[in-house]
């Protein structure tokens, strides 16, 4: 009895000396709710989601409702921080999950994905709607997906803004207008992950998405460890496109100086229909969606409740 006694407390011993493990919750994301999802955000009704059209108001109540049926809080008093951008009105849908640690939820994490589109353009063999379904139907389903599981599981030691920004096709404008309101409020930003076209899968590669500015920060090489293989990669092409200055990362990067990027799946070599008539729901491969989100969760779970701030800038 006494051995064993000994032997416990060396055990107990050991484990308290080890680093903390961040706990996870085992989920898998509901491929069907996915494709739902893209669907309805690039369906011809929505008119391509232009930034103040009546396609894109019914966009926003349709993440409105999701957020609510979540118990997701608003951001500020209702979902949708408005703001004016070339004689229209546009949205972001900004949704709030406090964190649960008293000493950690006052740092933000913000995970988003812009929502709009282009609206009507061109018409090519008599289709003028552009309706967006890789860009960035994709990212929007991902982004409610882990809305959805961060609303249910309530697993975030950090405080979460969930974010769909609207005017991103204008000129990154929403991402723009917001970093800036929440950096007059002293937001004690920690990170911002964005999630641009995550519809279809890359082609020899040794990852499963880019991440964007990958030099920039150690922001891949944490994801990827806490994932346990190498799930986020570096695109070459996305380098060449500045694919890093973008997307509604950029904005947040520039205003608080802090690792803001996006994940990606497509970086332009992978799909012949960006800013096309024919970027529609049928084209996205949804089981690599859902795959890819099933993986980049424990990954983002571990970072948000990580006991420090492990992820920096490569400059600091």
């Amino acid at each position: 009895m006494k051995r064993i006694l000994v032997l416990l407390l060396v055990i107990s011993g050991f484990s308290c000396k080890t680093k903390e493990k961040v706990q996870t919750v085992k989920h898998q994301v509901d491929v069907n709710q996915i494709k739902e999802t893209v669907e309805f955000l690039s369906s011809d009704k929505l008119l391509g989601r232009k930034t103040g059209s009546v396609g894109i108001e019914t966009a926003a109540g349709y993440i409105e409702n999701i957020f609510a049926q979540n118990n997701i809080k608003s951001y500020f008093k209702s979902y949708k921080d408005t703001f004016n951008v070339m004689g229209h009105v546009g949205y972001n849908i900004v949704g709030f999950i406090e964190g649960k640690d008293p000493n950690f939820k006052k740092e933000v994490v913000i995970i988003g994905a812009h929502y709009d589109h282009l609206g009507v353009i061109k018409p090519i063999d008599n289709d003028s709607i552009a309706n967006g379904a890789n860009d960035n139907a994709s990212g929007t389903s991902t982004v409610l997906q882990l809305a959805q599981y961060f609303g249910k599981t309530r697993n975030n030691k950090r405080s979460l803004v969930i974010s769909l920004f609207s005017a991103e096709e204008m000129g990154l404008m929403g991402s723009a207008h917001l970093a800036n309101r929440m950096k007059a409020t002293n937001t004690n930003l920690y990170s911002m992950v964005n999630f641009e076209m995550i519809g279809v899968p890359l082609k020899d590669r040794d990852y499963s998405a880019f991440l964007t500015g990958y030099d920039v920060s150690n922001m891949a090489y944490v994801l990827n460890g806490y994932v346990g293989k190498k799930i986020l990669g570096k695109s070459d092409i996305a380098m060449k496109y500045e694919l890093f200055k973008r997307s509604d990362n950029y904005p947040f990067y520039e205003v608080f100086k802090v690792p803001c990027q996006t994940i990606s799946s497509c970086d332009l070599s992978n799909f012949d229909y960006y800013h096309h008539v024919d970027d529609e729901a049928d084209k996205m491969d949804y089981k690599h969606m859902a795959n890819f989100i099933n993986q980049i969760i424990p990954a983002l779970e571990g970072m948000i409740n990580a006991p420090t701030k492990e992820i920096k800038l490569n400059n600091e």
